[in-house]
């Protein structure tokens, strides 16, 4: 009954401002003795900290306020993508303490990718002063649909990744969980944390870029489906996410020389600037977006669509043509968003995850061995 009880108060302190006993005691039911006896109990083990009064009350003696000790543990999230990779660290509210962004050759075989991966997660901890066991819970981002095992066997166009399972890899240094998911599914995670869709629980994210993706989001819960491939809807040839990038990339007037790489920028700029031709590339590549897209409103019906992915830079460009391109073939039209996360959002995705896991341990199971943080 007192773990219960201690759940109950660090639930109600879990992202909520600093209270004091009185107002633990109103909110979880139990009685202010027994609270107070149970808060001194939590300070001491180090899931909560004091707020001293600021001494702004002029009148008796301030109570004391108690929070959350967010940084009793931290998480990592990580976006494992075709040129970087990206770490980033963040304590138990998800607040933000680390964050290392190292390139990779598109074309490095496993060993070197999970070398890059290994470089970016030890700069985290160093520079933060932690240990792996200071970390609760890691997410891995990937490109491709993944499976139970952490692998995508499916497809992805990482060279040799099919045979990859990064949750073992970090398994032989990291004794918390590690969960692998595709960039997909977790970009339309942090849209609904941190970004475009804070205020919906049905969500379609749709990864634009040279790579087309989906990550769909229904009564607030991330679907994976049964093999984890739910949102892959490019694979179906006939919705022709596979060749719309090539609407750019052979655009008439895109200059020779231009590298496949930067040929979308250039071609997005173009369209902005007048250029006849890159607005009819932009105007086609938005068509084919539109096949897909159209698919997934009509089969789930979002509240929200949320245009993610490197081309949600030149959002000015295509949204207003997609929700024309909706409005001919979907019975509702949903709002279409541009994400507010940009290259940021995978890994941020991935962090929030991470945290899922850690709040399913720690209130579905109850606090662990308490162990006070290191200032």
């Amino acid at each position: 009954m007192r773990e219960l009880n201690a759940l109950s108060i660090v639930r109600a302190l879990r992202g909520n401002p600093p209270s004091t006993v009185t107002e633990l005691a109103t909110r979880t039911g139990l009685s202010r003795p027994g609270t107070d006896v149970i808060v001194q109990g939590l300070v001491a083990d180090g899931w909560l900290t004091v707020v001293e009064p600021d001494g702004s009350s002029v009148v008796g003696r301030p109570a004391r306020r108690y929070r959350f000790n967010a940084g009793a543990g931290h998480v990592i999230g990580v976006d494992v993508g075709a040129h970087k990779v990206l770490a980033m660290l963040a304590d138990l509210d998800g607040t933000v303490t680390w964050t290392t962004r190292l390139p990779v050759d598109p074309g490095a075989d496993p060993a070197a990718r999970l070398t890059v991966v290994d470089a970016a997660v030890e700069e985290c901890l160093a520079s933060a002063g932690l240990r792996p066991d200071d970390i609760w819970g890691i997410t891995v981002g990937v490109t491709g649909p993944v499976d139970a095992s952490g692998r995508t066997t499916l497809f992805t166009p990482l060279p040799g990744w099919a045979s990859v399972n990064p949750a073992e890899h970090l398994a032989a240094r990291f004794s918390c969980p590690v969960q692998v998911e595709n960039d997909c599914k977790l970009a339309a995670l942090a849209e609904r944390w941190q970004g475009a869709a804070r205020d919906a629980d049905d969500i379609v994210y749709v990864l634009a870029g040279m790579r087309t993706g989906a990550g769909l989001i229904i009564d607030g819960t991330l679907r994976r489906g049964h093999g984890g491939a739910a949102g892959e809807i490019g694979a179906l040839r006939a919705v022709r996410w596979l060749t719309a990038p090539s609407h750019l990339e052979k655009c008439a007037s895109l200059p020779a020389g231009v590298d496949t790489d930067d040929a979308a920028a250039w071609v997005f700029a173009a369209a902005r600037a007048g250029d006849k031709a890159a607005r009819t590339a932009v105007r086609r590549y938005t068509r084919d977006l539109a096949v897909g897209t159209a698919a997934l409103v009509l089969t789930l019906d979002p509240q929200v669509v949320v245009l993610g992915g490197g081309f949600s830079r030149s959002a000015d460009l295509i949204l207003g043509q997609l929700a024309r391109e909706l409005g001919r073939t979907c019975l509702r039209v949903p709002e279409i968003r541009a994400s507010t996360l940009g290259a940021e959002s995978v890994a941020l995705g991935a962090l929030r995850l991470a945290l899922n896991e850690v709040d399913a341990r720690l209130f579905g199971t109850g606090l662990p061995a308490p162990v006070a943080p290191r200032a």
